[in-house]
Parts: C-alpha cells; structure tokens; sequence
C-alpha cells in the first residue's frame, strides 16, 4: 500500500520520536524509505548533514535502508515538492518541529494542504 514513504527531518525532539512510527510503517510495508531535511537560512549544513547520516544508519540498523535528500527552502513547499518528484504514497511527520513560532501555522499543517499525498501527523 505503502511503496515509498517519505520521512522530512529536523533537529527537533519531536522528528526523533517520529522516526519509530516511520520505521514501523516502511517495515510492515516493506517500503522505499527517503529522509528528507530541508536547509532554512542560517541553517548549520554541516549538522543537518550528520542529522541525516545517523538517521539512515539508525534505519540501517533496523534492517530498513533509505535514501536521503538534502534541500534548500521553505520547509513545506519543499517537503511537497520532493514528495510528488519521487511519488510519495505518505509523508510521516511529526506535529511540531524546531522553528514553530506560536504565531504561525505549522509546518505540518502547511504540509497537510500542499501534499500531494496522505499525511501521517505523528502527535
């Protein structure tokens, strides 16, 4: 059902915890796993790119391997964009991510209008 499942990362707690759920949902389904991170301005690349090596070989570790992707950008656009570049079937994300600001909308609800997929939302 699931072929390729999407998985957009940040720093935050939050994504950490998420990752669970996207492991169980990529093994049950037996599905491509991507990791995606999205680079903002001011944005440490060096640590994102670590982020996202021990990511992937945590989900190595659990017998599931995934391909990452690095971009620049605004983080839901982006995170629409590469989910309809690689066709998606679900995006797994977590409720709150490292750069909400209590007076904007979140990622993960700007996501849920612009996917071109299902998305999962991990409270």
């Amino acid at each position: 059902m699931f072929e390729t499942v999407l998985f957009p990362l940040d720093q935050s707690r939050q994504a950490m915890e998420t990752a669970a759920v996207a492991l169980q949902l990529a093994q049950q389904h037996n599905s491509r796993l991507v990791l995606l991170s999205v680079v903002e301005p001011g944005d440490d690349e060096a640590a994102v790119a670590r982020l996202l090596e021990q990511a992937r070989a945590s989900f190595e570790q659990a017998g599931v391997s995934a391909q990452v992707i690095e971009r620049e950008g605004n983080p839901a656009f982006v995170i629409g964009d590469v989910a309809d570049e690689i066709n998606a079937d679900v995006i797994v994300m977590g409720t709150r991510g490292i750069t909400l600001e209590s007076d904007q909308q979140s990622t993960a609800a700007r996501v849920i209008q612009l996917a071109p997929c299902p998305v999962l939302v991990v409270p």
